[in-house]
């Protein structure tokens, strides 16, 4: 076989695919899985959903890119229902999450710096936090295992636990401009932090002129039945970071804020060669068109509630291989007794995509499309895998 011409940072697996459509993937030598990992919680519509097909495609023929020196029309209409659709006043569109995350940094540094506040430009995360693979965005995770090898963390982060309101009492300080938090740890194990802590959080803010930064990158665009995470709580934030489902698969994120935050992003101050292209922007809109349709969400919150029960039944058949089940909508997690990693390469054998998380999870995320049916079948075979890893480790007992 001949050696890849790829960097090596990605344990890939060997699977080929060569097409798909709605929640399956086929290979290129014809073998079909269900996909429960959604490109890691990016298709929420599955794979080549019509309308979002047809969106590009009419785009492609009009026009690809121009830049952000002139007026893109697509991306006004999609800022405007984005704005209409949560807190914010103000967007700015960019490629990915990591720099949607880079432009909340940026734009609440500024915020403070414009108050005659420059040294107030620390930002306090939690443990267990993914925020991008960027230098900032793996300083502001602070997770050990991102940070090796890359030199000095970036300053400017400071980390609690999640959940300990004395901890971050005692960490803010004049130098704090803003707490930044997903909702939902993604990375982080599926891992919800409760509502009144979120609550307690805009509390803490509004009382010590802080910003808040919510993460919604793997939690937004109806992965929980709402069009972001934070709703549950019915708190906003000062600024969010978006990305993964709002371009159903097609490369966009976007940072939302309020107007006294956005007004300090000024010509100069931030850019993106790339973000809110027309491409981007056709697909964007695309998928509201969808998400925000009347019922969507809804059908999404009773799918969640369905799925997280049949879970669960696996959960408690399957002792010495699952040990419970976490999470919200179809942003699902299952704790694992074995390695998880193991989880979903066994899974993988049955037909089934997963993907792994820290806390020794495999996430669940299909697309939000998916039949009652199809969530069936991604629980059956789910069962199929703990049953093939309990018969394994029986006969590894047996050879000891």
């Amino acid at each position: 076989m001949t050696a890849s011409s790829l960097f090596g940072n990605y344990a890939r697996s060997n699977l080929e695919f060569d097409h798909g459509e709605g929640v399956w993937l086929v290979t290129s030598d014809g073998r079909r899985f269900l996909d429960c990992g959604s490109g890691i919680a990016v298709n929420a519509l599955g794979h080549c959903h019509p309308h979002l097909v047809s969106a590009l495609k009419a785009q492609t023929e009009r026009l690809w890119h121009v830049s952000n020196l002139h007026t893109i029309p697509e991306q006004e209409g999609l800022g405007r229902r984005l704005t209409e659709a949560t807190f914010a006043d103000k967007v700015l569109f960019t490629n990915s999450g990591a720099e949607a995350m880079e432009a909340a940094i940026k734009a609440a540094r500024r915020y403070h710096y414009d108050r005659g506040e420059a040294d107030r430009f620390h930002i306090v995360t939690f443990e267990g936090a993914f925020h991008g693979r960027t230098i900032a965005t793996i300083a502001a995770g602070g997770q050990e295992k991102y940070l090796e090898g890359f030199g000095p963390k970036a300053p400017g982060f400071d980390q609690v636990p999640a959940d300990d309101l004395d901890a971050l009492r005692a960490v803010i300080g004049p130098q704090t401009a803003a707490i930044a938090i997903e909702p939902i740890q993604g990375e982080g194990g599926v891992r919800e932090i409760p509502t009144e802590f979120l609550r307690q959080l805009r509390r803490l803010c509004d009382e010590q002129g802080l910003l808040l930064i919510f993460d919604e990158i793997q939690s937004g665009v109806g992965r929980t039945g709402k069009l972001f995470a934070h709703e549950w709580s019915g708190i906003s934030p000062d600024i969010m970071a978006i990305a993964k489902g709002i371009g159903g698969g097609f490369p966009v994120g976007a940072c939302l804020a309020t107007d006294a935050v956005a007004a300090g992003m000024v010509p100069g101050t931030h850019g993106t060669t790339f973000g809110g292209n027309p491409l981007a922007m056709a697909v964007g809109n695309a998928v509201l068109d969808v998400v925000l349709a009347e019922g969507f969400l809804e059908e999404v919150q009773s799918k969640g509630r369905s799925l997280k029960q049949k879970l669960a039944a696996v959960v408690d058949s399957h002792p010495n291989i699952f040990s419970g089940v976490r999470g919200h909508g179809l942003m699902l997690g299952i704790k694992c007794v074995v390695p998880a990693g193991d989880v979903v390469g066994v899974a993988r054998e049955a037909g089934l995509l997963a993907v792994p998380a820290g806390d020794n999870v495999v996430r669940i995320l299909p697309p939000l499309v998916i039949s009652d049916d199809e969530m069936d079948e991604a629980v059956a075979r789910l069962d199929a895998t703990a049953t093939a890893m309990e018969q394994k480790l029986e006969l590894e007992g047996a050879a000891e």
